[in-house]
């Protein structure tokens, strides 16, 4: 790619960046959305969220896992028994890293 292409580019992404942040931004009112959608929006981030992990979860390479000698389903666990006991974020993620950690390191696997 050559210079000016990469320049190009940069702008091209900047502009097409500012155009859809602007779309929410710019307006001097709020726009009006439709209370079916304002509240299903409130779930987008969860869900994103659940589409990133599930898949590092049940994975590896491109396979679905085949045992159960994985600390990331144990981390899982700790994890989702940490938050559903406390409601503590911090908590959740030490408890997690944590028993991943004891499984792989102590362990082996």
């Amino acid at each position: 790619m050559s210079t000016w292409e990469a320049i190009l580019t940069i702008i091209g992404l900047a502009g097409i960046t500012m155009l859809t942040r602007g779309f929410f931004i710019l307006p001097s009112r709020e726009l009006p959305i439709p209370e079916w959608l304002r509240e299903g929006l409130r779930y987008a981030p969860i869900g994103a969220l659940v589409a990133v992990v599930t898949p590092e979860l049940v994975m590896s390479q491109g396979q679905l896992i085949s045992t159960w000698n994985d600390p990331r389903l144990f981390g899982a666990a700790a994890a989702t028994a940490w938050f559903c006991w406390r409601r503590d974020m911090l908590g959740t993620i030490l408890s997690g890293t944590a028993v991943m950690l004891l499984f792989k390191l102590g362990l082996g696997w």
